[in-house]
């Protein structure tokens, strides 16, 4: 069954896949497709179907020529999905829910476009229950991700993103990491080192309840992302404005160190919307 929450995008990749299964994708195999390739003669490649005759009257050698074209194939896309206890963290939408979306979304939309699909959870370390290999089974998907609406382990760091290249095709992939990025950024550096043979869209879950609502005074209580330890604080309008510049920094370090990976974030802060990732796509799609 396909949850109501899952609500599909346009995406592209910017490279061309070598698989060999039919695809929306553009594609290295010669075959059926609307990218030309080269001319070669009839007796080489006999298909009547491509004949070109403009070629065919200019060939010195008298030979019928007919047109070559890359076939359309298909690319491996994977959701990769934090579960560490930051991801527990409710403001307006816990964030394990909101991710639990976009996940379900990717899904349908690989499905859709023909492509090959595989969900891969961790926290400290991948966590085989919650993982999928590629394959074009949607309700498969679709059960396992829903699972994670159960999931509410706290006390967990997310230091398993380090196992996740082990699971990904050594063809290159589509890769969308959701997560709240509430980690080290040296961890962040080299789980980006391990994957950057593949094209990574980092989906970066942030709640405003984290940082821009917080008192302007008096007593709240704080709760750190991973252990889970409460803390109270008095807070004033200086130890909020902190709390703002602290996490501005945060953002500005994340791009800075995404975009020397060459893959722009997508901060993700109000409800899931399928049309702010088909405009990410659309503006990216490039690179």
């Amino acid at each position: 069954m396909i949850p109501e929450y899952s609500k599909p995008f346009t995406y592209a990749v910017s490279w061309k896949s070598s698989s060999q299964h039919l695809g929306d994708h553009r594609g290295t195999e010669r075959g059926l497709g609307f990218e030309y390739r080269s001319n070669v003669p009839l007796v080489d490649y006999p298909d009547p179907r491509r004949l070109d005759l403009r070629q065919t009257l200019r060939d010195p050698y008298e030979q019928i020529q007919v047109r070559l074209y890359n076939q359309d194939n298909t690319t491996p896309v994977y959701a990769v999905c934090d579960l560490s206890g930051s991801m527990q963290y409710k403001g307006q939408q816990r964030k394990l829910d909101k991710a639990r979306e976009i996940a379900a979304s990717v899904a349908l939309s690989a499905f859709n476009m023909g492509d090959v699909f595989s969900f891969i959870a961790y926290d400290s370390e991948v966590l085989e229950d919650y993982t999928l290999p590629l394959s074009h089974h949607l309700h498969q998907a679709m059960e396992v991700i829903d699972a994670l609406k159960e999931h509410s382990h706290r006390r967990v760091g997310g230091e398993g993103v380090l196992e996740v290249p082990q699971f990904l095709s050594q063809s290159r992939s589509l890769v969308i990491w959701i997560s709240d990025f509430h980690m080290p950024l040296p961890l962040l550096e080299q789980a980006l080192n391990a994957m950057s043979r593949h094209q990574i869209v980092p989906v970066v879950l942030w709640d405003a309840k984290e940082y821009r609502q917080l008192p302007k005074f008096g007593f709240g209580t704080m709760i750190d992302p991973e252990s889970g330890e409460n803390r109270t604080v008095f807070f004033r309008q200086a130890l909020r404005e902190k709390f703002l510049a602290a996490f501005e920094a945060r953002r500005e370090a994340l791009k800075e160190v995404f975009l020397r990976f060459d893959c722009p974030p997508l901060f993700m802060e109000a409800g899931y919307s399928a049309d702010i990732m088909s405009a990410y796509f659309e503006q990216y799609a490039s690179l």
